[in-house]
């Protein structure tokens, strides 16, 4: 028993800082794909489950490409034999954030990610140029170094969030909240 408690107690500390959010609704964020259509967070998505991964510095930015292959391969490849049909219908976006004199690169790293980046990854990658502090504000950024990751409801309010690296326990509460 004492164990368990523990283990809760961990849990808690480490999500703290982003519990904070949770319950609140996404602000709207203006993106665009590598091809410049427009995506509206959260409006756009709104209908189903929706996991958003942004960053906001290139340091954070190597953190949040930890999350890519198992994103891909528990959200957005579909499973097939035996397991067809049993996969995942939710929306998923990694966004990076292009803030301040950063801004100016937007157009530059779009092109490295149609070169750089796996075909198959290229539509959930949306890029935010603009402004800062709303999302610092809103969603708890305290630091820079790190990406932030969010699970959002039909609605487009925020049921769990977490930052950092990845890790299985985080992927394993990524996963519960969108199974609730």
């Amino acid at each position: 028993m004492k164990q368990i408690i523990v283990f809760v107690l961990l849990n808690v500390g480490l999500f703290s800082a982003q519990a904070q959010v949770v319950g609140k609704f996404f602000p709207d964020m203006i993106t665009q794909t590598v091809d410049d259509k427009k995506i509206s967070l959260p409006q756009d998505v709104k209908g189903k489950f929706t996991l958003l991964g942004l960053a906001y510095s290139k340091k954070s930015e190597d953190e949040l490409n930890t999350w890519f292959n198992p994103i891909f391969g528990k959200f957005i490849q579909k499973p097939t034999g035996m397991m067809e049909g049993m996969g995942y219908d939710v929306n998923v976006y990694f966004v990076p954030m292009f803030t301040g004199i950063n801004a100016a690169a937007t157009g530059t790293a779009k092109r490295k990610a149609m070169k750089n980046t796996d075909p198959k990854l290229l539509p959930y990658i949306l890029f935010y140029k603009g402004e800062l502090k709303k999302y610092k504000d809103e969603l708890n950024f305290d630091r820079k170094d790190i990406p932030y990751l969010f699970v959002l409801d039909a609605d487009g309010k925020i049921v769990y969030a977490t930052d950092g690296a990845y890790s299985n326990q985080k992927m394993d509460a990524i996963e519960s909240a969108i199974d609730n």
